[in-house]
């Protein structure tokens, strides 16, 4: 409850507290490794991250081969697999040019809609979609990469950009773009099951107000479900919906590179946009997801990314009310 409050130094304590009591207590570490990781004490925090797999709702992945421990690879084919949402895969995706370094053959193992994206990354020399593997030597967790890696927040791998578009992706959206208007890309809904979703997602409602804009053309980047708060708001005559065209993550990266801003909640569009090193503002909660730590503007983890938070909890209107501003005097520049 504390740690939800941003009371972070009383909430460690009692945390510290609880694992010293009873040093086996899960939810206790699990929930230390978020605090800490929210403070920023990346090193604390991924240490105490591995917790995660004594989670009951979150079972290891069971392998006949070792966990790769970060030394030399020697030749061997080693496998880095995907284990929580897309948007954590494209952030954590980041590290396999690292382990390329260290001399072995890199097999990436992820969520089918991301395949074709990953293409463009550096160091991976075969991509495969969950479930369907091929022989290797060693195992790793992307999330577990931080911590193999020793990673604090002045050592993050954080380049500009390290994914990159098909070219031939982006035609079939070139013709909704319009070249005398600063184009942007809205998603205004996270993955329903996450379970912060109630907290990080906006809804489309908050959205409306900036469709006015003066010298803006708006695209939805929404898919699924969501898609179709479009048309229940009354909204298709100001939002270019593009989600027909839309068919895995490789399109979204195409039509996300040829915009000039994308503006969305937490989730997997945000992480894309900042992996492309398109510029992109977030819209996040009072207490938000530990990889926006706490009263940032900026992402250590995403050079393009611009924060707006939650002054106050359930604070949309105060948010989008700094977002509007800020897209007014962008477009009057």
């Amino acid at each position: 409850m504390l740690k939800d409050q941003g009371k972070f130094d009383e909430g460690i304590a009692c945390l510290e507290e609880a694992v010293k009591r009873k040093a086996d207590y899960i939810d206790a570490h699990w929930d230390l490794a978020l605090a800490w990781l929210m403070m920023g004490e990346l090193g604390k925090g991924f240490e105490e991250y591995e917790w995660r797999w004594r989670l009951t709702d979150n079972p290891p992945r069971r392998f006949d081969k070792p966990a790769w421990n970060g030394g030399p690879l020697d030749g061997r084919t080693i496998l880095l697999y995907a284990e929580q949402g897309m948007g954590d895969s494209i952030q954590f995706a980041r590290y396999v040019p690292l382990v390329a370094e260290r001399g072995g053959r890199v097999i990436l193992e992820c969520q089918a809609p991301l395949v074709a994206l990953f293409e463009s990354l550096e160091g991976v020399d075969e991509i495969v979609a969950q479930r369907t593997l091929p022989a290797f030597d060693v195992h790793a967790a992307l999330l577990s990469l931080p911590r193999i890696f020793n990673t604090d927040l002045d050592s993050i791998p954080a380049p500009g950009a390290y994914l990159a578009g098909a070219a031939e992706r982006g035609e079939k959206f070139a013709g909704a773009l319009d070249p005398k208007r600063l184009n942007v890309g809205i998603a205004w809904a996270g993955k329903p099951s996450h379970r912060n979703d109630r907290n990080r997602t906006a809804g489309i409602e908050p959205f409306i107000d900036l469709l006015g804009t003066p010298g803006a053309v708006f695209h939805s980047l929404q898919v699924g479900p969501r898609a179709g708060d479009i048309a229940a708001t009354g909204c298709a005559g100001l939002i270019r919906d593009h989600a027909p065209n839309i068919g895995d993550f490789a399109d979204t990266a195409a039509l996300v590179l040829a915009l000039d801003l994308v503006i969305c909640v937490d989730t997997s569009v945000c992480h894309l946009a900042g992996a492309l090193g398109t510029p992109c503002w977030v819209v996040i909660p009072y207490t938000p997801d530990w990889r926006w730590l706490m009263q940032r503007e900026d992402s250590p983890w995403y050079p393009s990314l611009r924060l707006f938070r939650q002054e106050r909890f359930g604070d949309w209107p105060g948010v989008f009310a700094r977002l509007g501003a800020a897209l007014d005097n962008m477009t009057k520049a």
